[in-house]
């Protein structure tokens, strides 16, 4: 089978490190062209991957099959709802927007438009990680634990980037430990936060049948590596995962990348689509900071 023609859009530092060599990393995808606000990142891209640097995004558009999203939310919202108008199945980022409203918006217009999608929660398609869920559904779980814990957003940080300095930990970090937390332990039924957004934030969510866990969450804490996973504990002992980044499971860009080409052949989105995305968005919405 043909491989399906992939718009890039965005060409940050995440685009470099994760979704340029996932879309080029197998058969299933080829990367097409790019898309980026400043032309000269694109070409970037284009120089160490391959396909074209597309003009605008609405050539981008009608030279590709499907798009991957690798911009800041804020950008996302807007361009990825005039890519459902076009029909174009997508793979996005979490979060879907910068605040809940933008988040509603847009899954009404994809859902409007009909298009598939599905969304990179990275350590839902680590084989690791879904092991862990598998074993975590089997057992009785008494409480557990999530950390994501780094130093990205410090001054000169890779990702020191201004939608992270000024939304903080939650957005960021918090998709990653919430939906990993609801999958292992059960649906979360609420959720609240304390702390500082910017240095050090606490997640205390209660789950269906009352069991509660608690997260912590930094992009501004001095490691010497990154903190990120989950453990839950279970009548029947102790399970653990680590997420995916530098030590954890190399397969899940393999995964992502097959099974969005999928998408985009059957016309039909993902488990983890923008619904899945949504609910995650109302529960950190839930867990923001009331003033």
């Amino acid at each position: 089978m043909s491989a399906v023609r992939v718009g890039l859009v965005g060409a940050g530092p995440w685009a470099k490190i994760f979704h340029a060599p996932m879309i080029t990393g197998g058969p299933e995808t080829e990367l097409t062209a790019t898309w980026a606000r400043r032309p000269e990142a694109a070409q970037e891209i284009a120089d160490e991957f391959g396909g074209a640097v597309a003009s605008s995004f609405e050539n981008l558009l009608d030279s590709v099959d499907a798009l991957v999203f690798a911009v800041p939310p804020f950008i996302q919202a807007d361009l990825a709802a005039q890519a459902a108008a076009a029909g174009k199945p997508m793979l996005l980022e979490k979060p879907l927007g910068v605040d809940l409203a933008e988040a509603e918006k847009l899954v009404q217009a994809i859902d409007e438009a009909g298009v598939p999608t599905q969304v990179m929660f990275t350590n839902r398609y680590s084989p690791k990680i879904r092991e862990f869920l598998d074993k975590a559904r089997e057992q009785t779980p008494i409480g557990a634990i999530g950390y994501y814990i780094n130093q990205a957003a410090l001054p000169g940080g890779t990702f020191a980037t201004p939608w992270r300095l000024e939304k903080g930990n939650l957005l960021d970090l918090g998709p990653h430990v919430l939906d990993t937390l609801d999958a292992a332990v059960g649906p979360i039924v609420e959720v609240r936060g304390e702390g500082d957004l910017k240095r050090w934030y606490i997640l205390t969510a209660t789950h269906e049948g009352g069991v509660i866990s608690q997260a912590q969450l930094s992009l501004t804490s001095p490691v010497v590596e990154d903190v990120a996973g989950v453990k839950v504990y279970t009548e029947q002992g102790e399970l653990s995962c680590e997420f995916v980044g530098k030590d954890g499971d190399p397969e899940a860009p393999n995964v992502i990348r097959r099974e969005f080409a999928e998408v985009v052949k059957s016309g039909k989105s993902h488990d983890v689509d923008v619904h899945r995305a949504l609910y995650i968005q109302r529960l950190l919405e839930q867990a923001a900071p009331k003033n």
